[in-house]
């Protein structure tokens, strides 16, 4: 009986010091759901492209439509990025998810196309880049790609990404579209 008392007292003391966690619990934010980005680029003169990434259904199952554009060498657009998630209805913005948590999010810009640049127009609230917002400045004439890229939680402070660089930001990608881009 006695070694029943004992192992009965060890279990109670064992069970009540591990059910207690002094740590705070960990919060896990699921990413955002993207299925349609779109990059307008509008030129000094009024004219405007619209890059176009749409997969309403998601992986598998129906393919994406990609639209890509034809920009004018030695232009420079003022783009803005607008993203939804169309899978639910009403579609819900995700731009607006981004710019009230800008300090978790960073878009990245990637070509292949000589002379094409991309600047940010926007910060977040500890004067990071932000990417919502932008300058593309394009030069000679020539075809090509234009990767967009949507960080969530990147490093802001590595080396060279508040430039861009997407080498050291780390994190999880969101969305990352490539769209064929011809500057005439």
């Amino acid at each position: 009986m006695k070694n029943l008392y004992g192992f009965l007292l060890l279990s109670f003391v064992c069970i009540t010091m591990n059910s207690c966690d002094k740590d705070d619990p960990m919060v896990i934010v699921p990413q955002e759901i993207i299925t349609t980005l779109t990059y307008t680029l509008t030129a000094q003169n009024g004219d405007v492209v619209e890059l176009q990434f749409s997969d309403i259904d998601g992986d598998g199952g129906v393919a994406p439509t990609l639209t890509g554009g034809t920009l004018t060498q030695g232009t420079t657009y003022a783009g803005s990025m607008d993203l939804l998630n169309e899978s639910v209805d009403p579609a819900e913005s995700i731009t607006e998810e981004i710019e009230e948590e800008d300090d978790e999010h960073q878009f990245f810009f990637q070509t292949d196309i000589a002379g094409l640049t991309v600047a940010y127009n926007d910060l977040d609230d500890d004067n990071n880049p932000l990417g919502l917002n932008t300058t593309l400045t394009t030069g000679d004439a020539g075809v090509g790609t234009l990767t967009v890229i949507l960080r969530h939680q990147p490093d802001k402070d590595g080396t060279g990404v508040s430039d861009g660089n997407i080498a050291n930001a780390g994190g999880e990608t969101d969305i990352e579209v490539t769209f064929d881009i011809s500057v005439e």
